[in-house]
């Protein structure tokens, strides 16, 4: 068996990791077919990937309107208020789970960023209503940690994880 070296095993895992964020269900065969590799090494690398974190979860990419749902963004800006550890540990979406999935939200994904504001979070709501009353939920939540935070409804997505919307002639009603 040949050894390969780390810039191989890494340019390797690169190709494999570039395909399965096109498609994760491609099969083994597939890929192995692709870069002339065998199953199992194609195996291995995404194993290695898993194992390491640089792939950590696989997703459905769902067309929301199909599901009567809408998608909105918020952004969110911190107070300068500095929490104490206890406080600053109950600072977790996952906390209020139960209330926020119970008025029908769903939160896709959450980020911290730099800019004017510190947070976005992308989620699913039936309406704008629902959208709105989950701001409060995070303001109440919260008390004193947001500054403000800024809603946006998001209309078309003509690309979500590397994949193009297969609605994507839609874009044309909104140019």
């Amino acid at each position: 068996m040949v050894k390969r070296s780390k810039d191989q095993i890494q340019k390797d895992e690169l190709k494999i990791l570039a395909e399965l964020q096109k498609n994760s269900h491609e099969s083994l065969e597939t890929l192995a077919k692709k870069y002339n590799f065998s199953r199992q090494k194609v195996w291995r690398l995404i194993k290695d990937l898993e194992d390491s974190h640089v792939i950590w979860g696989y997703s459905a990419i769902v067309d929301a309107e199909k599901q009567s749902l809408q998608k909105f963004m918020v952004f969110i800006k911190q107070s300068a208020t500095i929490l104490d550890t206890q406080k600053a540990e109950s600072v977790n979406l996952n906390e209020i789970q139960k209330d926020y999935t119970k008025i029908g939200i769903t939160i896709e994904t959450s980020h911290y960023i730099h800019g004017d504001y510190d947070w976005v979070l992308i989620f699913t709501a039936p309406d704008i209503k629902l959208a709105k009353h989950f701001i409060n939920l995070l303001h109440s939540r919260y008390p004193g940690l947001i500054e403000k935070s800024s809603l946006a409804q998001i209309l078309y997505t003509p690309r979500d994880h590397y994949i193009l919307n297969p609605g994507s002639l839609k874009v044309k009603e909104f140019l």
